[in-house]
C-alpha cells in the first residue's frame, strides 16, 4: 500500500509497535471499497504515533474484538504449530458482530451545526456500528483508556443526550430526530422509543481503576438511563442504555460472553441482551400468548355454537312420513 501511495509510517507507539496510516489518497480507495461516503472515513491521522497513538490503537483493538475475524486456515499452511492452533481456536470462538463495513470510527454527532460542518456542545463517537443482520441495529462505541475521570465521562454522555434529543425537519416537513436521518433503528413500540445504546470500552492502561470508576458514573448519569416501573418491567422511554465492559474482557469472550454490564443491572450479560430488555419481552410476550389463548377460544365458542345452532336446525325440520 505504501509503494502506490495509500498508506505511510504514522510513527511509533509506546510498545514499540509502528503505526500505518491511510494517506488521503488511501481514504479514497478505502471509500470506493466499502461504499461510504470519503467524509465518513475519517482522517489520515498524521502524527499519532509520535503522540503515543494509545486510543487509536485501543479503538482498533475494539473493533477487532467486536468483529473477531475468522481466519483462513488454508494460507496457514506451513505455519508454526502454535498459530495454527490459535487459528483454529479463533475459528471454532463464537461469532463477532457485523462486518468491517458496518464500524465507522470518528462520527461526529452535532448538538448544534450540521452534519458537515458540527457546531459546539455535540461529541464525536470513537466508533458506530450499524448491524441489524446480528440483532445490532445500532451502537455508540467510547473507547478509555483510564486517563478521564467519572465526570468527565458523564459529560461526554450529557452531550450525546442532547445529540439524540435533536429534532431537524426531514424531506416531508415533519420534525425528525436527527440521528434517525442518518441511521435505522427500533421505532416507537406500545409508547416506548429508548435512545441508541452507548458501549463505553475500558481499556485499563491508564491510572484510574474501572471498577471505581463504574459506580460513580452511574450515580453521575442516572437520568439519562434510569428506568420508570411499567407493570412487571422497566420502560425506557427516551432513556440511553448505557453498558460498560473492559477491552480485556471484550477480547477473550467477545460479543456473545457475559462481560457486559447495563447501567441500573446487577449481572452481567452478553451484549444483545445488556442493550435490550428482556424482561419486557417476556411480559409482552406472555400478553400477546393470552391474547392469541383468548382469541383462539373466542373462535372456538363460535364454531361451537354454529354447529348447535345446525344441529337444532335439522332438529327442527319437518319429517317426511309415508303413507
Amino acid at each position: 500500500m505504501r509503494k502506490h501511495g495509500l498508506a505511510e509510517n504514522g510513527g511509533t507507539i509506546r510498545a514499540g509497535e509502528t503505526l500505518r496510516n491511510l494517506t488521503t489518497k488511501g481514504l479514497e480507495a478505502a471509500s470506493y471499497e466499502l461504499g461510504r461516503p470519503l467524509t465518513e472515513m475519517g482522517s489520515t491521522a498524521r502524527g499519532a504515533g509520535s503522540s503515543g497513538a494509545t486510543h487509536p490503537m485501543a479503538v482498533n483493538e475494539t473493533v477487532i474484538a467486536m468483529l473477531r475475524p475468522k481466519p483462513d486456515l488454508k494460507l496457514l499452511t506451513g505455519e508454526p504449530a502454535d498459530v495454527r492452533v490459535a487459528a483454529l481456536a479463533a475459528v471454532d470462538a463464537p461469532a463477532g458482530v457485523g462486518t468491517i463495513a458496518s464500524y465507522a470510527t470518528e462520527v461526529p454527532l452535532p448538538a448544534t451545526g450540521t452534519w458537515g460542518a458540527p457546531g459546539k456542545g455535540g461529541a464525536q463517537a470513537d466508533i458506530v456500528l450499524t448491524a441489524p443482520q446480528d440483532g445490532i441495529p445500532l451502537l455508540f462505541i467510547e473507547v478509555d483508556n483510564c486517563h478521564e475521570t467519572a465526570e468527565e465521562i458523564a459529560a461526554k454522555l450529557l452531550k450525546y443526550s442532547r445529540f439524540f434529543k435533536r429534532q431537524i425537519k426531514y424531506t416531508d416537513g415533519k420534525d425528525k430526530p436527527m440521528w434517525r436521518t442518518r441511521w435505522m433503528a427500533r421505532v416507537a413500540e406500545r409508547g416506548e422509543a429508548p435512545h441508541p445504546p452507548v458501549l463505553i470500552v475500558f481499556n485499563h492502561i491508564g491510572a484510574r481503576d474501572p471498577n471505581r470508576t463504574v459506580p460513580r458514573l452511574q450515580e453521575l448519569t442516572r437520568p439519562l438511563w434510569a428506568g420508570e416501573p411499567a407493570d412487571g418491567f422497566s420502560s425506557y422511554d427516551r432513556k440511553i442504555p448505557i453498558i460498560a465492559t473492559g477491552l480485556r474482557n471484550l477480547r477473550e469472550h467477545g460479543p456473545s460472553g457475559p462481560v457486559f454490564l447495563r447501567f441500573g443491572r446487577t449481572h452481567m450479560q452478553p451484549l444483545r441482551d445488556a442493550i435490550g430488555n428482556p424482561r419486557r419481552d417476556a411480559v409482552l410476550a406472555r400478553r400477546a400468548e393470552r391474547a392469541r389463548a383468548q382469541q383462539e377460544e373466542y373462535q372456538e365458542q363460535l364454531r361451537r355454537a354454529a354447529e348447535q345452532k345446525r344441529a337444532e336446525h335439522e332438529a327442527g325440520r319437518p319429517v317426511c312420513v309415508g303413507p
